[in-house]
């Protein structure tokens, strides 16, 4: 039992075979969806910065992309709370290639991850 959890310890912290290397970018661009009036907006959005997204403010806290390739399959680390609403709506990691897969879960706004910026 021991030896097994090590084992699973050290798969998971050590980086997989083939795991593709990223760089950090200074920031991204994002896409807002209103789905009440149908209103869509492209946020550019720095690294450690914040935004208003209609109720909703937007927290960038990293975005990384495969390195040598910035317009590859981008990834950000996103906070997002809403005004009059406890607690975060979305904390976690977006990709852009499948936006499905750690999406935000609310009722009037979808927020995806569209590309990083390098400048």
């Amino acid at each position: 039992m021991i030896r097994a959890a090590l084992a699973v310890t050290m798969l998971l912290a050590s980086p997989l075979a083939g795991q593709e290397q990223t760089q950090i970018a200074s920031g991204a661009i994002l896409r807002g969806l209103d789905k009440l009036n149908g209103k869509v907006v492209d946020i550019e959005l720095p690294a450690g910065r914040s935004v208003q997204f209609d109720r909703l403010t937007i927290t960038l806290t990293e975005c990384r992309y495969p390195a040598g390739n910035p317009a590859g399959n981008a990834y950000a680390g996103l906070q997002i709370t809403e005004t009059g609403r406890e607690g975060v709506v979305f904390s976690g990691w977006m990709v852009a290639s499948a936006p499905a897969l750690s999406a935000m879960e609310h009722a009037r706004y979808d927020v995806w991850v569209l590309r990083c910026t390098t400048s």
